[in-house]
């Protein structure tokens, strides 16, 4: 079987939400699966000097109304949060603490988390709406809440930012095909030609 895909993201991204309702498709149409990996993209920023594209001059109300243009020609809901950007370590650390051992479960509270932050515009940062999440799909909440105050779970996010980091990873969403990075929700139909030529 062909390597999986891999799927770098963070969950204060909209972009990389709007990917997040794509990657998995694309990828099984071509008999590929998707390492999905939230990573903290504000580390980046401290190396490429870039910041949020809604706190750039200029750039801000056109990337509002391009983000409501990409969610009605994708047919998605999308609400801005009230407060953006925020720091998403306990959604990522959540994530971690569950795909080693359960990792349906960790995408499917990935994907659960993804929608309350920006398909319904709630403030995907609070544990307490994480570990709701989390038991609405069976998973144990009181987990959820425990494990993202370990000392190895924050250490595992370090980690896991460090080596996107050190793969060059420098924006979200950037999906790797084998060895070649795509940057952007605009790079998901080249994913997918890439995936059907095997390459140009």
């Amino acid at each position: 079987m062909s390597e999986p895909l891999d799927f770098y993201f963070e969950f204060y991204s909209p972009y990389g939400y709007m990917a997040s309702l794509r990657i998995d498709e694309i990828a099984e149409r071509h008999g590929r699966q998707v390492n999905w990996k939230p990573f903290m993209l504000g580390a980046t920023f401290k190396i490429t000097g870039h910041k949020s594209l809604i706190d750039t001059p200029m750039m801000a109300e056109y990337t509002k109304n391009d983000l409501q243009r990409c969610a009605r020609l994708q047919g998605v809901a999308f609400h801005f949060p009230d407060e953006f950007p925020k720091a998403s370590l306990n959604c990522a650390r959540a994530y971690y603490a569950l795909v080693d051992d359960q990792p349906d479960q960790a995408r499917a509270l990935a994907k659960a988390n993804y929608h309350a932050i920006f398909g319904l515009g709630q403030d995907g940062t609070k544990i307490e709406l994480i570990a709701a999440l989390a038991e609405d799909l069976g998973i144990d909440g009181q987990f959820i809440k425990d494990a993202v105050q370990t000392l190895e779970i924050k250490a595992r996010l370090k980690q896991e930012t460090q080596a996107a980091i050190d793969r060059g990873v420098f924006g979200a969403p950037f999906i790797f095909v084998d060895d070649q990075p795509f940057w952007g929700n605009d790079r998901l139909d080249q994913v997918n030609h890439w995936l059907e030529t095997g390459g140009w």
